[in-house]
């Protein structure tokens, strides 16, 4: 039971590393790492530099994937549409799904919190998912979230995306074309991931209903 425990809290924290820092090779660390154990579980990750992997969670895209397949679904997406895509399909497929709210313009980590989107306040993502879910007839979602409130990034045109955009080739909606540009720090989407890594973990192993 040991080995096991040891090998679960392997995946949790890979499975963190990959939400909340995008560090997506480090998932096969895993399936390399204490090959004398049984697995637990397996992680299927998907390499977050795939521009496709985000394109298919789009609506005309989505059915690239078969959602019955998994045991729970992570959703780190940042566009409302995509999120949305990827919550009805989990939806329909009976997966258990969590969901990220925004982390950008955040400065407080020790602030996120777990709830149901239906009882979230204050975050701008959680609102306008709120309002999408309810019309879509969504009765609850697992999300991690914070009540800060964003500030507003300084607009400096010398530092701006809007004069010096980076955005790849083929990009639908630009900096340049944003009414404001989220900014992100560091030291807080990592904690977001971190979180919905335990949480993950917690409800597929029931640590909370053992506890109880």
């Amino acid at each position: 039971m040991r080995e096991k425990l040891k090998r679960l809290l392997s995946v949790g924290l890979v499975v963190a590393m990959t939400i909340g820092m995008f560090a997506a090779p480090a998932a096969a660390a895993p399936a390399e790492a204490d090959s004398g154990t049984q697995p637990v579980m397996d992680v299927w990750v998907q390499n977050s530099a795939d521009r496709a992997f985000a394109s298919s969670q789009m609506p005309e895209t989505a059915q690239q994937f078969c959602f019955a397949d998994y045991d729970y679904i992570v959703d780190a997406i940042d566009t409302v549409t995509g999120k949305i895509a990827l919550v009805m399909n989990a939806d329909i497929a009976g997966t258990p799904i969590i969901s990220s709210m925004g982390a950008g313009n955040k400065m407080d980590p020790t602030a996120f919190e777990v709830a149901d989107i239906y009882s979230t306040s204050v975050c701008p993502l959680a609102k306008v998912m709120r309002r999408e879910l309810k019309r879509r007839g969504i009765k609850k979602l697992k999300v991690v979230y914070s009540k800060e409130e964003p500030i507003t990034p300084i607009e400096d045109m010398a530092i701006s995306c809007r004069a010096h955009c980076i955005c790849p080739p083929g990009t639908a909606r630009k900096c340049t074309q944003r009414r404001q540009i989220p900014g992100s720090n560091a030291f807080v989407p990592p904690v977001v991931g971190l979180i919905i890594a335990g949480e993950v973990i917690k409800d597929l192993t029931g640590y909370g209903s053992k506890r109880k």
